[in-house]
Formats: C-alpha cells, structure tokens, sequence
C-alpha cells in the first residue's frame, strides 16, 4: 500500500461512519472527478460500505470541480456538502484530505469556516487537530511574507472561547500558547478576557490571576472587562477586601469602571452586610455619570428589603425618582409587597405612584398588592382612586380583588361609586360576573335605591346569569321591600 493511503487512513476520524479498514490501494488511487486525475486518493478510503464510497465519489464528481482552490473547497463544503443528509458530517473529513494534497492550501477563509463548523458541533477533538497540528504546520498563504495573517487571532479565539464554553481549560490554554507563537506581538485583550472567564466560571481562581499577571508582564492593557471578571471572582470568593483594592487599581490604571463593576461591587458590599457603603457607591455612580441600571435598582431595593431595611429601600427609590436616575423599566413589587407587608401602605402608594410621574409601569403583582394592602388599612377610598387609576392605565384586577373593593365600597353606602367603576372595568375588558352584581343590587338594596338595583337585575336577565323567576322575583322583591332600608 502506498504511503499516502496509509497518511490517509491516519487522518479518517473516528465515527460510527467510518472504519480504520485497508481497501485496495489501485482502486483510490487516481480517482478522477470532472476527468482530472488527484495525486492524492479521494476520501473514501475509511467509509463503511463500497456502497458509501461509491455514493461519495459521485457526489465528489458532481459537485467538487477540479483543480481545487480554497473558494471551490469552501463552496463545496458550505452549499454542497452542509446541506446533504448523508455526507455532511464528513466535513471534516474532506478539509483534511483536501490538506494533503500538495498542490493546495487552506486559506484563512476555509480555516475560519472549519473551526467555526466543529466549535458550534462540539466537536472538540477534530477542532484541535485543525489549530494544533494543520494551522501550524500549513499556515495560510497570507503569513507568506513578513507578517502573519490577520486573521489567525480571530480564528484562534473563537476556538479558545469553545473550550472555555465546555469546560476544557487545559485544551484552550494549549490553544492560546500555541496563538501566542504565531501571531505578531501580543494577544488582544480580548483573548486573554475569554481565558480569564473561563478559569473564573470553572473555579480555578489561581489560574485567572496567574494570567492577569502574564497579561501585565506582556504589557497588554487590561480593560473593563478584565477587572469586571476579577472582581466578580474575588467577591464569590469571600475576598471582598481583595475585590475593592482590585477596583482602586483599576482606577488607577485609569480605566473607567461601568454600570457591572459598581452592581459587583455593590452585591459584595451587602453580602458583608455593609448596607450603607453598598448605597454609597450607588451615588458614587450617580455622581461619576454612570448611569443605574434596572439591575442597580434591584440589588439594592431587593437587598434591602430582605435585611429587613424597607423603610430604607422606600427612601432611596424615592430619592433616585426626585433627582431623575430612576431607570426605565424598573419594577417595584418586592419593595410594594415589603411595605405592605409591614402594614406601610401609605408608603406604598407613594411609590407606585412616583413609578407612573417617571413613566414607568408598576406591574400588576405591585398593584394588586396595593389594593389588598389599602383596604387591609382601611383606606377604601385609595384604593378606589388607584383602581381606577389602573383601569384607565390598562392594567387590570383580577376579579377577586375587584369584588372585594366593590364590597368594602358598598358596605360604605358608596355603591352608585362601585357601580361606575364597574361599568369602567368593562369598558378595559374586565366584565362583570355574577358575585359583582350580587354585590352592587345588595348595596343598592341596603341604601334604597330601587331603581339602580332592578336596572342590575334587568342587565342579570340579558346576560342569563338568573337561572329561573324565583330567583328573578326574589331579587325584585328584595329590593322593593327594603326601599327604606338604611344600615
């Protein structure tokens, strides 16, 4: 058997569809497609069946024109070989045939197509054939002159990011050594930021600063980013003091930090309970121009709320909405729930009420809470105001709670108040049922009014909530025999 068989059989990969099998040298051997002859024996040597073999070699014929450049290889390999139920996991395969042939070389196009294709498929063995062993020894035409070409790194790291995504760290920082030797100069910090994470995200701590320090010794700028990860790491691993002396370097590295670096180092400071130096560098954001996000807001409402510190969280949410740093889209429920838990409903009010001066939606959880908080208090008339409030906003009730405050509003005499926010509710598409008329015809009933109670009865009728005449007379009779009735 001749040598490039045996190179080839070598390079099959390893599948279920493939096998590590002798064939004839004579019949691979000078394949032609399109009537051109290889000097390297087309890759059928390792198919399962003859019958595989000869399915691939007519689809080869078809469709992989001769002699082979990177641009035919590619479109082969994206609009041919992609979409074929059969062969498309054979892609591989054929980038690395296509390798041995000696009158061809992958470009840094084919390249980046082949490692994205067996990153995305997780298909980790064969990407690290493709960047430890190919790429170094058959580097693209365009590091032919005095600088390598442009697009290695870009290659390389979205190859390193792949194994940092699966956990094989030791295979990525083999990857980024191996980068490192044929690129020009230094990595981008970017490379470096991906290795980082990926030690942070896996636990391996020591190893992530190890490589902060190589990233300093290689004089490579360390960037937001950097510093974010470090802290993060820093602050799961109960080295808070380590997190904040991290962010006064970079500070004075004179990189600026952003909206996750103050939200990091906030979430630390609650995590050692230090509330108030948690607070503070909320302002301190505030007064460099860092604009608070939704996330600020809630680790510092929701912090607070659960040490027990609500009245606190009320102060600061109400403060950030007066000196307008409030975020849009910012949702008050827990602090809402927090207040009315406590019996504060009057505090509570003010806050929903401050989300809708600054444009935002309180969120239906917020006021449902409200209202059952409101009349819980006692303050029906609240709460009435801020249903109606809500109905004419779009956000509706649910129908138990609507009930409930028409009840509490009839037991009040004030059921001609109900009856209209009932006619509002159905308006906004909260239609009435039958315990919410019950409801309104027993308060008319209780103050007397005939006429708007039988109306009820009468919209009851048309809507076949009354079920027979007795139960029809019964309320009529009701109501007229009680016209003077006052509770």
């Amino acid at each position: 058997m001749g040598t490039s068989v045996r190179k080839l059989i070598a390079l099959a990969p390893q599948s279920k569809h493939l096998r590590q099998k002798t064939t004839p040298a004579a019949s691979l051997l000078q394949v032609p497609v399109l009537g051109t002859s290889f000097p390297t024996p087309l890759p059928t040597l390792s198919l399962t069946s003859s019958t595989t073999q000869s399915q691939l070699l007519a689809f080869l014929k078809t469709h992989l024109k001769s002699p082979i450049t990177p641009q035919i290889l590619l479109h082969f390999l994206k609009n041919k070989l992609h979409y074929h139920p059969k062969f498309t996991h054979l892609d591989f395969h054929i980038f690395q045939w296509a390798s041995t042939i000696d009158s061809y070389r992958h470009d840094h196009h084919t390249y980046e197509w082949i490692v994205r294709t067996l990153a995305i498929s997780d298909r980790f063995d064969a990407l690290r054939v493709v960047v430890l062993d190919i790429m170094p020894s058959k580097p693209c035409p365009c590091s032919d002159g005095i600088f390598c070409c442009p697009r290695i790194e870009p290659i390389f790291r979205f190859a390193i990011n792949s194994y940092c995504r699966a956990g094989r760290l030791d295979d990525a920082s083999i990857i980024f050594s191996t980068m490192r030797k044929l690129i020009d100069g230094k990595p981008s910090v970017a490379v470096y930021n991906i290795l980082i994470h990926g030690f942070v995200k896996n636990g391996q701590h020591d190893k992530a600063l190890r490589l902060y320090d190589q990233l300093i010794l290689d004089r490579v700028k360390p960037d937001v980013f950097t510093f974010n990860i470090l802290i993060s790491s820093y602050c799961k691993s109960s080295k808070f003091g380590l997190a904040l002396n991290l962010f006064k370097e970079m500070r004075a590295k004179n990189c600026e930090p952003n909206v996750v670096s103050f939200n990091t180092l906030i979430k630390g400071f609650f995590k050692e309970r230090n509330f108030e130096e948690g607070v503070s560098m909320a302002y301190e954001m505030i007064k460099l121009g860092c604009q608070i996000s939704s996330v600020t807001c809630l680790i510092l409402v929701n912090g607070l709320c659960k040490a027990g510190r609500t009245l606190r969280a009320y102060e600061l949410l109400i403060d950030f909405s007066k000196k307008g740093v409030l975020p849009d889209g910012f949702e008050c429920s827990n602090l809402v729930v927090s207040l009315c838990s406590e019996s504060d409903a009057g505090r509570a009010l003010e806050v929903v009420e401050e989300m809708w001066k600054t444009g935002n939606s309180p969120g239906i959880i917020a006021c449902i809470t409200l209202v059952e908080g409101l009349r819980n208090a006692g303050n029906i008339e609240d709460a009435l105001k801020l249903v109606e409030k809500m109905l004419k906003k779009g956000i509706q009730l649910d129908s138990v709670t609507f009930n409930c405050l028409l009840q509490d509003a009839c037991h009040l005499r004030r059921t001609a108040e109900a009856d209209r926010l009932r006619l509002l509710a159905s308006s906004k598409g909260l239609n009435a049922d039958v315990v919410t008329y019950n409801i309104l015809i027993a308060g008319y009933t209780r103050e007397g009014k005939t006429k708007e109670g039988e109306h009820l009865v009468e919209e009851m009728l048309d809507k076949d909530y009354i079920s027979d005449i007795a139960s029809y007379n019964s309320l009529i009779d009701g109501l007229r025999n009680n016209r003077n009735f006052a509770s």
